[in-house]
């Protein structure tokens, strides 16, 4: 029989220069297996995945040379659309592969792309709903998910196609540990359906036992590849040298006594008060919160399975939720949502939606004085990404993005920074280089940190705050 997947000698470069070039990579990966693609980023992983799903060359333009086939297909050769019923994708931004503005539309979008008969498609919806156990997400606002949630809405879409093959990129990325294993879940079946599933991923201990291969990446090429039982009895030593992250971090927040409490020795220089953090979207009470004191001046964890209210609670308290009339006190004064703004800054999940500027230098001055250049600078420095000030933002890395937003809010004098999810995607050196900056920030600001991420929480955090069904339990 065939390979499912092959590619002999592929290189590849980006026109705009982005990272992720191939450098001769050739693998193949037959049908029914489960590979997993590992490795620092930027060492081409994502770019492997778009090869397979035709991205790369019909939308990502570039030097590419070398044989790339699936299923038989030669890629280049192929409309992307016409792999559309061949190759399924669950991108890491599962907000750039939807089309509906309802959950159960978007789930169905798929099947009916590929012409199909509407009793097949309402077939095949209900049982990929029934498979994946997402009967509440059912006909809701795609703009009112959660991270987690438009992930599993993604994964929904793409099972319902029935795709040979199937892609994944950082699938896991927002998902709590709950829903890590539902995927789990769902990629057994895929694998016991026949699937062949290729997953680029930097969180690896959920794939202990499900992935037959493991192709380690380093510099756009494979440069090790080992059996799937081999590669999970490494330690977390050995992973860490790869920098790659470790199969278990060392607790589970979410089996913590709710509430909000101190995860190591701290002194609190006073607190933020909240008051009636109450919010709706329509007749769903996303947010419920009497009262509620947070440290300022600490590094506090936002914990919580997917649709819990996280990002609704940060939104309303940076005065960003229209709608929304709870009150914020802080040393005494009472502040409204504007004055919240004010005060506040959030690094968003994807934080090219903030980027405006044509350097860095220029985004960090947005809205800030000529003067204050010295200045800005010198946070730029502090920083580590000053070498990059003429740079235009979008060049950068993900860590390095996420540095220049964090510079602007220290520039315009935040006291509040938000980030969600910041170490999304990020590799074990990036998350222990961005867990390092976030710890230091925390002496001068305020810094509250949506995130599933329990290596981030362990080396960064003095606080947790733990939010299910929009309410804290009491402390």
């Amino acid at each position: 029989m065939k390979d499912a997947v092959l590619l002999r000698d592929v290189t590849f470069q980006y026109a705009n220069g982005d990272s992720g070039a191939l450098n001769e990579v050739s693998m193949t990966v037959q049908h029914g297996e489960c590979v997993l693609l590992c490795g620092a980023s930027g060492c081409g992983k994502t770019t492997v995945t778009r090869l397979l799903n035709g991205l790369i060359p019909h939308y990502y333009g570039g030097a590419l040379s070398g044989e790339i086939t699936v299923f038989g297909r030669q890629i280049r050769e192929t409309a992307i659309e016409d792999l559309a019923g061949t190759v399924g994708s669950v991108f890491q931004n599962p907000r750039s592969q939807f089309f509906c503005v309802d959950t159960t539309a978007e789930i169905a979008f798929g099947c009916e792309n590929m012409g199909l008969p509407e009793a097949e498609i309402k077939q095949r919806l209900s049982k990929t709903v029934s498979e994946m156990h997402i009967q509440n997400l059912l006909d809701r606002s795609i703009f009112n998910l959660s991270g987690g949630e438009k992930q599993k809405i993604a994964c929904a879409g793409v099972s319902a196609m029935l795709p040979e093959l199937i892609v994944l990129d950082e699938p896991t990325s927002n998902l709590d540990l709950d829903a890590i294993a539902e995927l789990r879940t769902v990629i057994a079946a895929w694998k016991a359906q026949g699937k062949t599933v290729i997953i680029a991923e930097h969180r690896l201990g959920w794939l202990s036992g499900l992935c037959d291969r493991v192709l380690f990446m380093e510099k756009g090429r494979i440069s090790a590849e080992y059996a799937g039982d081999a590669f999970f009895s490494f330690t977390a030593e050995k992973l860490n040298g790869m920098g790659l992250r470790a199969f278990r971090a060392s607790r589970n927040y979410l089996e913590s006594k709710p509430g909000l409490h101190c995860i190591r020795p701290f002194e609190s220089a006073g607190s933020i008060s909240l008051t009636d953090f109450k919010f709706s979207y329509g007749k769903h009470t996303a947010l419920n919160i009497r009262n509620l004191n947070l440290p300022a001046g600490s590094v506090t964890a936002i914990v919580g399975h997917n649709g819990a209210g996280k990002s609704t609670f940060t939104r309303c308290l940076c005065g960003l939720q229209k709608g929304f009339k709870g009150r914020v006190s802080i040393g005494g004064k009472m502040l409204r949502p504007k004055d919240m703004m004010q005060l506040s800054y959030m690094v968003m999940q994807d934080v090219n939606h903030q980027l405006f500027a044509e350097t860095v230098l220029e985004e960090v001055l947005l809205g800030a004085e000529e003067s204050e250049k010295d200045k800005a600078l010198s946070v730029l420095e502090k920083l580590d990404i000053a070498e990059y000030k003429d740079r235009h933002p979008m060049s950068l890395s993900g860590g390095q993005k996420q540095r220049t937003a964090i510079a602007s809010a220290l520039l315009a004098g935040k006291k509040l920074l938000v980030l969600d999810e910041p170490t999304s995607g990020l590799d074990f050196r990036s998350m222990k280089s961005a867990a390092a900056l976030l710890r230091s920030l925390g002496r001068d600001i305020t810094v509250l940190i949506v995130t599933h991420d329990n290596e981030l929480i362990d080396r960064c955090c003095t606080h947790m705050l733990h939010i299910e069904n929009g309410s804290i339990a009491p402390d």
